[in-house]
This record gives structure tokens, C-alpha cells and sequence, in this order.
């Protein structure tokens, strides 16, 4: 049998062309996806919430992202879409399918974490925890494969957690919704698996992000979660997290569907 070429490889791993829509993209695991993407001749829709990043001091992250995808693939667009609003996962597909012409890539990296010990979990958190991280990708799941499954080909990866399978105690919602999640994923895998998509989940472990910029502040403290982390006594990158995205959207990833992949450092073992 002969050994495959650099083209053919360079192929079977390409984006060009492909149109992705990113959830949660402006900061994060979500900003380097969507950097990777571009960079590898994709056209994005990089979905974020202009009061979600004010809130959190990162007002200008989203505008400044679009500035660097379009650099790369000029026809990449940023789109502020409030996910906590009923019906709006349905609208931000219809609004991905207007700018790119469709959507080949489904990337669901939005989420919404609050840490609260289990008896103060309020009603409006376990709601507000259902409506982003689950009842908002149903929406999008719903709008974005039919089109894909009748054009025979489609990727969607569900950005989880290792709270999925490791619970923390300060996290009992925010974990029971990203297995909840993945359960979605691998139902629909498998309804989905004659209609060349595949849907995964990605999951990731200590990832240094702005989300726990917090936990870095003292570098005594965040030197001790690294190492009990995992067994690599190391946080992770996004890039690191984002590059194993990309070779699971791409051809290369054709035949994985209904997997969880881990990205911890061996924290699963």
C-alpha cells in the first residue's frame, strides 16, 4: 500500500473553506479555537455576549478577536447573541447561516458557571445553569443538523468538562449540565452517524483561562492546584485544547462520533 503524502495529509487535516460557528469565542478556549480555525482557512462566526464580557472587565476582547480573525479569514464576523434568552440558540444559527451560508463546524463552547455549596443552590441558578448550558444548544443542535445532514457532511464538538466525571462540590449544576450535555451528544451521534456528521465532546481539566484568573493571583496557591491537578502537575493552554478540535472537525476525524476526549493531563486516570 503506498505511504500517504505530505498533500494527502495536509488535506485530510485542512479547514479551508469550511464555515464554523464557535459559541463563547471571545475569550478563552473559545478565542483560540476560533484563532486556529482562521488560521487554517475557515471562515468564522464567533459568537459572544457584549454584556457577559462587560461584566467581567472584557469589554473589548470580542471586537479585538474579529479584528485578528478577519486578518486571517476576512470574511469571519462576531456575533452578540445573549444565550440566558429564550429561542436564541435557534436565532444565532439563523444569524451564522445569513453571514457564512451555512454552517459545516458547530462548536459549543458557551457556558455559564456559578460556584455555590449545594445547599445554597437557588432555583434561578439551576435555571439560569439549564437555559445556557443545555436548553440553548438544543436550539442549535436543532437549527444546524438538518441542514448539515442533507448536505452529508458536518461536525459538532460540545466543549465539556472534567466536572462530567469529577465532580466539584461547589459545582454540582454546573457539572450534572455538562453530563447532561454529553449525553445529548452521543444520542444524537448515533442518530446522526449514516449522515456524515460526527458529534463529540472535548473535554477539558485545569485549562489556565481568564475564567480562573482568580485562582492565579497568588502564585503559591495556584502552584499547588496545578500540581494536584493531574499527573502532569501542569495546567493546561487553550491552544491545547483547540488544536485537538480541529483535528476532530476535520476529515482526519472522520470515523470518531459519540466520544468524550479527555484534555487534563491524565486527570481522568
Amino acid at each position: 500500500m503506498a505511504q500517504p503524502t505530505k498533500l494527502q495529509i495536509a488535506r485530510m487535516t485542512s479547514h479551508e473553506g469550511r464555515r464554523v460557528l464557535i459559541t463563547g469565542a471571545s475569550l478563552g478556549i473559545g478565542r483560540e479555537v476560533a484563532r486556529l480555525f482562521a488560521a487554517e482557512g475557515a471562515v468564522v462566526a464567533m459568537h459572544y455576549s457584549r454584556q457577559i464580557d462587560e461584566m467581567t472587565g472584557y469589554a473589548g476582547a470580542a471586537a479585538a478577536l474579529v479584528n485578528d480573525l478577519q486578518a486571517l479569514s476576512p470574511d469571519s464576523a462576531g456575533l452578540d447573541v445573549d444565550l440566558s434568552a429564550p429561542g436564541s440558540g435557534a436565532l444565532l444559527v439563523e444569524r451564522a447561516n445569513e453571514i457564512l451560508g451555512g454552517v459545516d463546524v458547530l462548536v459549543i463552547c458557551a457556558s455559564t458557571q456559578i460556584r455555590e455549596r449545594f445547599g445554597a443552590v437557588t432555583a434561578e441558578s439551576i435555571a439560569r445553569h439549564a437555559r445556557v448550558n443545555f436548553e440553548a444548544s438544543v436550539e442549535m443542535l436543532q437549527a444546524a443538523l438538518g441542514p448539515m445532514a442533507a448536505a452529508g457532511w458536518g461536525r459538532v464538538i460540545s466543549i465539556g468538562s472534567l466536572n462530567q466525571f469529577r465532580p466539584d462540590p461547589e459545582l454540582a449544576v454546573y457539572a450534572a449540565m455538562k453530563a447532561a450535555h454529553h449525553n445529548l451528544i452521543r444520542n444524537l451521534a448515533k442518530v446522526h452517524a449514516a449522515d456524515g456528521i460526527t458529534l463529540n465532546t472535548v473535554s477539558p481539566g485545569l485549562i489556565s483561562t481568564p475564567r480562573n484568573a482568580w485562582r492565579r493571583e497568588n502564585p503559591h496557591e495556584w502552584h499547588e492546584i496545578e500540581h494536584k491537578a493531574n499527573p502532569m502537575h501542569r495546567a493546561g493552554i487553550p491552544e491545547e485544547v483547540a488544536h485537538m478540535v480541529l483535528l476532530l472537525t476535520s476529515d482526519a476525524g472522520a470515523f470518531t462520533t459519540g466520544a468524550d476526549i479527555p484534555v487534563d493531563g491524565g486527570a481522568h486516570l
